[in-house]
């Protein structure tokens, strides 16, 4: 800060230096006056001066020190008050200017708010319309169309499902509830969803369960297990999904291994980045960008650990490490 200060009031110092070399040059260039005196008065002019610097540095860097560590939108902390009519309009402007923006902000966040509630009533209104879909599709006689049908009604399923949990997103915390939860249960289930779209591709499990329990968010950890999952469907033909649980170092593992196209190694890095797709297969329309964004955002939530293994054309492996028990003590005091 003195530092600021000195360049702030560069003019003034160079202003009263000048000065003090003016009254020095016209000593000499006057017999008449006696120099000794003079460079006397320069002497005590300039011990004033550097006081006189010391008082208004205190004074003046007082508000501005305050102002560095002023929050514009935390009302804990108000705007510093001015003590002189220069800092009393930068407060004026501040303030006003804070109301503003506090006001913008407060009417965004308000409509925000709507447009969620809207598109998740929306989202609830339109699974009665595809629960008839698929009750009707269930008549349909032709297995082809009835096939397609499946696949079709199922992709748009888990959109829906995407878009619900990403609009919940911002209030997970505030909607976990951490339980000992089945595996394998929660693993069938997942599968069971995706049935018909593994018996159009092709595709078998096999599921290897040596941890058959673990401590997590059961309704969270289905959306995970569900991305992963619907990943490993989309990217492999005619070939097994291996998942296993078991414990490494003390802790619970569970993988996830497919036999699939796999990930670019360039790739790798990015692919919990939200909207990205792949630099190998840009065109891929079937990708949105956001499953494992949102995986990794939930697992983050949950204290899960998340890895990613993957060869080209020999498949990718997801892997899940769960945290131990007392890792849930800041989630359950939320």
């Amino acid at each position: 800060m003195i530092k600021k200060f000195l360049i702030e009031r560069m003019s003034w110092i160079i202003f009263f230096i000048v000065l003090q070399f003016f009254i020095i040059f016209i000593g000499f260039m006057d017999s008449t006056l006696p120099v000794l005196s003079l460079l006397y008065i320069v002497f005590l002019s300039s011990i004033g001066f550097i006081l006189f610097l010391i008082v208004r540095y205190q004074k003046e860097t007082n508000f501005y020190r305050r102002l560095e560590d002023w929050e514009p939108l935390d009302d804990v902390s108000p705007i510093p008050n001015s003590s002189s009519p220069l800092e009393a309009i930068v407060e004026k402007n501040l303030t006003e200017q804070t109301e503003h923006y506090k006001r913008e902000m407060s009417q965004n966040i308000t409509h925000v708010e709507q447009e969620k509630d809207d598109l998740l009533s929306w989202i609830h209104e339109i699974k009665t319309p595809l629960t008839a879909m698929q009750l009707m599709m269930e008549r349909v006689e032709q297995e082809d169309l009835k096939s397609q049908l499946q696949y079709e009604w199922l992709r748009v399923h888990l959109l829906l499902d995407q878009q619900l949990h990403q609009k919940r997103m911002p209030f997970l915390n505030h909607d976990l509830y951490i339980e000992r939860t089945n595996l394998e249960s929660v693993i069938f289930q997942e599968i069971k969803g995706l049935k018909t779209w593994c018996m159009q591709r092709k595709i078998g499990f096999d599921v290897s369960l040596h941890v058959t329990h673990i401590l997590t968010d059961a309704k969270w950890f289905s959306f995970i297990l569900r991305q992963l999952i619907t990943n490993a469907v989309k990217y492999s033909e005619a070939s097994d999904i291996d998942i296993e649980s078991y414990t490494k170092k003390g802790l619970t593992t569970l993988s996830i291994r497919d036999y699939g196209r796999g990930i670019d190694p360039r790739d790798l890095q990015r692919i919990f980045d939200k909207g990205f797709t792949s630099t190998r297969h840009h065109n891929d329309s079937a990708s949105t960008g956001m499953g494992l964004y949102l995986t990794k955002k939930v697992a983050e939530s949950l204290k899960i650990k998340i890895e990613v293994q993957s060869k080209r054309d020999e498949g990718t492996t997801f892997t899940l490490t769960f945290p131990k028990k007392n890792a849930f003590v800041d989630i359950t005091s939320m």
